[in-house]
């Protein structure tokens, strides 16, 4: 290779890191001590995608998300391996970091790969919801805050009509806080819903299908659990990320794992697992108002338009490579994730 291209390559990569820095860091979150007695794991993470070739010779984009820093996650070392040219954003509704991917013609015919890599600490998130502020909460922030009014509204498979809303009416009755409310609904979620990813259907997020068939996944408890909530005026986020699995310093991941926060005044977000609640009966009590440190958050929301570059559909849930050629959905992807435990001091090394 020339100096000149060295030069331009090396550039080229530094840019792309400055960008990912200042993405991650430019919406600071609030100061707040951390809990000195809550748990923390540190971890190395990679996540890759091979985006098989593909010989129209038109236009096309990969985007993959970011890991997210926050009051509960420290992020450090993100570095993005890939032959092909890529620049850092953010989706324009929720603001979720994101590495977008243009390759040229030969590429695309080609094949490519992306590996992202990066170390992080996550911190448990436990909130005392038997403290004062929490039981006298019995009215919520209006909603001026847009993305605080965007979780008062409907997702395209979560309805705040119809079923949901009279069920979360029927959990509801005779509650006069909002923490009562949040808490009937929980306790509905967890007892009425069933983990069982057997038959079609389950994954989706579909509130009324899993209202109506009481079994699925992490997204199915969730959606139904947030489309109760909102029906009952609360305020509830979908976060999507992977599980850390307990037990084990390395290996491989699976699939993600996705969680909710309600939204209480004078509180702030109040962290939910129902499913890990119904997985871990002994930790009913726990998941409604935690979330352990098993985890690495990456997204909110639903129904994301990434960039005007993506011409498909808004996608369901964002944790998964998307890519398109031609403004049309690009199949055949596939990924790998890992992990691998580290000593808290590691994440701060190269």
């Amino acid at each position: 290779m020339s100096k000149s291209r060295l030069s331009l390559a090396l550039g080229a990569g530094l840019l792309f890191s400055l960008s990912v820095v200042l993405i991650l860091h430019s919406k600071p979150p609030a100061a707040r001590a951390v809990d000195p007695s809550a748990s923390q794991r540190s971890f190395s993470f990679t996540y890759q995608v091979h985006v098989p070739a593909n010989a129209d010779g038109k236009s096309s984009h990969l985007w993959i998300p970011l890991p997210q820093n926050d009051a509960f996650q420290s992020v450090s070392n993100l570095k993005i391996e890939s032959s092909v040219p890529h620049s850092a954003g953010r989706d324009p509704q929720y603001q979720n970091p994101f590495a977008v991917f243009t390759p040229s013609a030969a590429q695309s015919a080609a094949g490519y790969d992306v590996t992202l890599l990066f170390n992080a600490t996550r911190r448990e998130h436990a909130v005392n919801i038997h403290s004062h502020v929490l039981e006298s909460a019995s009215a919520v922030t209006p909603p001026s805050d847009p993305l605080l009014k965007r979780y008062l509204e409907p997702d395209k498979l979560v309805p705040l009509t119809g079923a949901i809303a009279e069920l979360s009416r029927q959990q509801t009755a005779g509650d006069t806080t909002q923490l009562q409310k949040a808490r009937h609904i929980y306790d509905y979620v967890v007892a009425t819903m069933r983990y069982d990813k057997t038959g079609e259907g389950w994954g989706r997020g579909d509130a009324v299908w899993a209202c109506t068939s009481k079994h699925g996944n992490c997204t199915d408890f969730h959606s139904l659990f947030i489309g109760m909530m909102r029906s009952a005026g609360i305020p509830a986020r979908f976060e999507i990320g992977f599980p850390l699995p307990e037990g084990k310093t390395e290996g491989d991941i699976s699939g993600y794992h996705c969680w909710a926060e309600f939204y209480l005044n004078g509180a702030g977000w109040i962290p939910v697992d129902a499913s890990e609640a119904w997985k871990n009966p002994a930790k009913r009590d726990y998941f409604f108002g935690a979330h352990d440190d098993n985890r690495v958050f990456f997204t909110y929301g639903r129904d994301l338009v990434l960039s005007p570059d993506q011409k498909g559909p808004a996608l369901n849930y964002f944790i998964y490579p998307y890519a398109e050629s031609d403004g049309q959905p690009l199949k055949g992807l596939t990924t790998h994730f890992a992990f691998r435990d580290l000593a808290p001091t590691d994440t701060a090394k190269p």
